[in-house]
């Protein structure tokens, strides 16, 4: 691993959320650099680097989200030619971590496709992983490089704070995610629930029971990603129909898949809250959501890893 003090640094992107890196080259005053990212006529991914990085800290910034194949090819691809265009130190800025759900191996001959991401970017040669939200945090472990594990709660806590609600739950939509339900409960200073659900397959989950005091109570579901939706809609459900008294709901990562908008359009939940760590659609988009970006902290995290700053502090 290249590490040390460098003389300067570079931003670059792939094509997943131009717009997010765009927005944190400007909070960090850098412009995006010169690169391109193509394909040929047969589908294989093209890069090109049209300006000198040899030496210098590099950060590409690059979410793995749909379609993941080729936004993790495109990551991969820039990657090599950063380290054959002997660039000082290469930074993966990847809001979102695609494969991360895969992490273990659940029932026999399951593949660990967290781990072969992680050894798929150490293997083109990147120095670093600055991410968000993953899926699980001994995801970290899979790595024998540095990893920035940025969370996005203190910035849904702080929009939920500012809101001044009174007679708050703040509740898991299933036992994967109470420590981060517990998280913003601790910052909200208010309980919690838990909701016991059952998933027969994947993107299908059954509502079993619900751990806590909900009745008359003012709910934000936090999860880390919604895709399908079927979780947080049918937990939001659930809750308001016995008894609660409104349904917020926040995510990191909104993936949206399939019928995801649909259900988030008729179940019970009165506002969305999410981070921007995944571009989304103009047609996907509802006015119950809430979007806030996940920019000034990952360009503070980024200017704190160029200059050897402590990152920790950006957890409070």
């Amino acid at each position: 691993m290249r590490s040390g003090v460098f003389a300067d640094y570079k931003l670059f992107a792939c094509n997943s959320h131009p717009e997010l890196a765009q927005e944190i080259a400007s909070i960090m005053g850098k412009p995006l650099g010169r690169a391109t990212v193509t394909k040929f006529s047969d589908g294989e991914i093209s890069v090109n680097i049209w300006e000198t990085v040899r030496g210098l800290d590099v950060y590409i910034i690059q979410s793995t989200c749909n379609p993941v194949n080729d936004n993790l090819m495109e990551l991969l691809i820039m990657i090599d030619a950063m380290k054959r265009a002997s660039a000082g130190r290469i930074n993966a800025v990847i809001p979102y971590y695609g494969y991360a759900r895969q992490d273990r191996k659940a029932k026999a001959r399951d593949p660990i496709t967290a781990k072969l991401v992680a050894d798929l970017l150490m293997a083109a040669g990147a120095d670093r992983v600055v991410t968000m939200d993953l899926h699980a945090n001994q995801i970290q472990g899979y790595f024998d490089i540095p990893v920035d594990h940025l969370l996005g709660m203190p910035i849904i806590a702080k929009y939920f704070k500012e809101r001044h609600m009174e007679d708050l739950v703040v509740v898991s939509p299933d036992h994967g995610s109470v420590t981060r339900a517990r998280n913003l409960a601790q910052y909200l200073n208010c309980p919690i629930a838990i909701i016991d659900k059952r998933r027969p397959e994947p993107n299908k989950s059954e509502i079993m029971n619900i751990i806590g005091n909900i009745e008359g109570k003012n709910c934000i579901i936090i999860d880390d990603m919604i895709d399908t939706a079927g979780t947080i809609s049918n937990a939001a459900n659930a809750i308001k129909a016995l008894g609660a008294k409104s349904v917020r709901a926040a995510a990191t990562h909104p993936i949206l898949s399939g019928p995801a908008v649909e259900r988030l359009r008729d179940c019970a939940i009165e506002e969305l809250v999410l981070l921007n760590t995944v571009p989304l659609a103009e047609e996907k988009k509802l006015d119950k959501m809430t979007f806030l970006s996940v920019a000034p902290l990952f360009a503070e995290a980024m200017t704190r890893v160029f200059t050897n700053g402590s990152i920790s502090v950006l957890f409070d």
